[in-house]
């Protein structure tokens, strides 16, 4: 390979561009019109503009990452996580049009990336298993069925899907049909394939996660463990490797699984084996992600292994560089900086970091895809940051951790930092007592016991500095003088602020008439539940709205009758009136 360009935005982009530096390649960006200024666009050797605002029109829009990759002399594409990364189409495409695909081949992806086929590819090599539907259920009615025979909690899981979209937990038979349509929904957006499957969900398990490494040379290799059970919405907020307190039963187990159901497959790149782990023991298996995942980071610290440049040798038909995974050094966590509000249900928060302090010293890492002044698009991903910290111990690696989240500060954007504080000052955490952390352990007791104050609300203010122009779609470096710039600022600014509040308004909550239904966070109104006209009751789900990936329930906050101010599928900015109830 010569020219690799990144099918993906934020930090893992920045993190393949340094890759390939230290690997000898030349890098190629790729950025939304949000993206322009982006880290990644800054670091990489190229940058080419997709012309469009939304993931459909950008980091999911096939063809125009493979004209791009033609015009500008890619011969590889490393998609990242996330978009387009398990998906089998993209692998395809990218092979037929001559460029070397940096992941696992098509029919692997199509195998494991299915969770239906990879559950009976378990099956066949004798991995654990909890009871699940053998095919994508057809409707709501096949879901009930199953709940009715197995009993509740039950995992809805979109069959093609990852990273938390597309999975629900149903614990009451009232809301299974609900949270099916909303897990197809999230599939659809995020995947293009609604199709979700269904299976027993263990009650407070840990998730625990084997990562693999296989090339092409019959090689296949379990790195390590992590525990991921820190989670929110299905969503990983801290992870650690190698994961704590197992039986080196358990252990063994993992590991023996997740390396034979790589080799079933004929796995060949970087990829991660997932697995439940219940209170009394057992253990099953839950997915396998064709991909490099979000924590690869905590692996590599205790593995010593660069897990992006093995992608790369991979790719290269090169063998791995070591052939038996080394014992894990120490101890590392994994935090992951979101622009979420903890004290208002951690609802995304986008708009423009006005102070980025990172912290650094011995063990502290950190991957980032912003800076001072970066903006956080309504569009994408709520993750900034990752801080990764390390030490000889988990006891160490805590104190660092403690030290390093003190030392981290973040203005302008809300972000997750206090409740990370919060976490490793917890009992349950630390384990002083045992360790109590589980898959819902945020959502319940910690919740409980904790309360997060809501964020002030930011200014509105912003200014952008574009030291850049277009030409032919291909983003290239101007010097401008520093007057110019200023002005140039100035109207990127008021043109910002402009764009923000096309169709809505940016009033303040509280200035809006009694009975006003206002929207929580910039993002786009995804479905009404209640037609226009109709009689609502207090609390009663009225609307959903999809913000950074994820689904916010709207409530109506008083009784009466409902009249829309907003179209279904506009974007809309906080504190915007999106209905109101007479």
């Amino acid at each position: 390979m010569r020219k690799v360009l990144i099918a993906n935005r934020g930090e893992i982009a920045v993190r393949i561009a340094r890759a390939c530096a230290d690997y000898g390649v030349r890098s190629v960006a790729v950025y939304a019109d949000s993206d322009a200024d982006a880290l990644h666009v800054r670091l990489a050797d190229e940058a080419f503009a997709l012309q469009g605002t939304k993931p459909a029109e950008t980091y999911l829009h096939i063809d125009k990452l493979l004209d791009i990759a033609k015009r500008c002399g890619a011969d590889a594409i490393h998609p990242g996580y996330g978009f387009l990364s398990e998906r089998a189409d993209f692998a395809r495409a990218v092979l037929e049009a001559g460029l070397v695909w940096i992941g696992p081949k098509p029919e692997t992806i199509d195998a494991l990336g299915d969770k239906v086929a990879a559950r009976k590819i378990a099956q066949e090599v004798g991995a654990p298993l909890v009871a699940g539907t053998k095919e994508p259920v057809k409707d709501a009615q096949e879901v009930l069925a199953f709940a009715a025979e197995h009993g509740l909690p039950i995992a809805i899981k979109a069959a093609y899907g990852g990273g938390g979209r597309g999975l629900k937990v149903a614990w009451h038979m009232d809301e299974v049909a609900e949270l099916y349509e909303s897990a197809v929904r999230e599939a659809i957006t995020a995947f293009g394939r609604g199709e979700c499957f269904i299976e027993q969900f263990l009650d407070k398990p840990r998730h625990i996660e084997a990562q693999v490494l296989a090339d092409t040379h019959g090689h296949v290799v379990v790195v390590g463990t992590r525990d991921c059970s820190l989670q929110r919405r299905n969503q990983k907020l801290v992870e650690e490797a190698p994961a704590p307190f197992l039986t080196d039963a358990q252990r063994q187990r993992i590991h023996a699984a997740a390396q034979a159901i790589c080799a079933k497959a004929g796995y060949v790149s970087a990829g991660t084996v997932e697995f439940l782990l219940s209170q009394d023991g057992q253990i099953s298996f839950l997915e396998v992600n064709t991909r490099l995942q979000v924590e690869h980071p905590v692996t590599e610290e205790t593995a010593g292994i660069d897990l992006v440049q093995e992608q790369l040798r991979i790719a290269d038909g090169l063998p791995l560089s070591f052939e038996q995974a080394p014992a894990p050094r120490g101890h590392s966590f994994e935090f992951r900086i979101n622009a979420e509000d903890a004290g208002r249900g951690y609802l995304p928060t986008p708009g423009t970091i006005t102070r980025f302090d990172a912290p650094s010293g011995p063990g502290v890492r950190l991957d980032t895809g912003v800076t001072e002044g970066s903006t956080i698009p309504g569009t994408f991903d709520s993750m900034m940051a990752k801080l990764i910290v390390t030490g000889a111990t988990r006891e160490q690696a805590l104190q660092r951790a403690r030290r390093a989240l003190r030392e981290f500060q973040i203005e302008g954007v809300a972000s997750v930092l206090p409740f990370h504080r919060a976490v490793v000052a917890d009992a349950d955490f630390t384990a002083e007592a045992g360790f109590k952390v589980h898959t819902r352990w945020i959502e319940t007791e910690l919740a409980e016991r904790i309360q997060f104050a809501p964020r002030p609300e930011p200014s509105r203010e912003s200014t952008l500095y574009r030291t850049f122009m277009e030409v032919d779609g291909k983003r290239v470096q101007l010097g401008l003088p520093s007057q110019l710039l200023a002005g140039l600022s100035s109207m990127g600014a008021a043109a910002g602020e402009q764009a923000q509040n096309v169709g809505n308004s940016s009033q303040d909550a509280q200035d809006w008439p009694e009975g006003s239904v206002v929207a929580p966070v910039s993002g786009s109104l995804l479905a009404w539940k209640v037609a226009d006209g109709v009689a609502v009751k207090a609390g009663e789900v009225i609307a959903v709205m999809e913000a950074m990936k994820m689904e916010t329930n709207i409530t109506a906050p008083t009784t009466g009758v409902l009249t829309h101010a907003q179209v279904q599928g506009q974007m809309v900015a906080a504190g915007a009136r999106l209905a109101s109830i007479a």
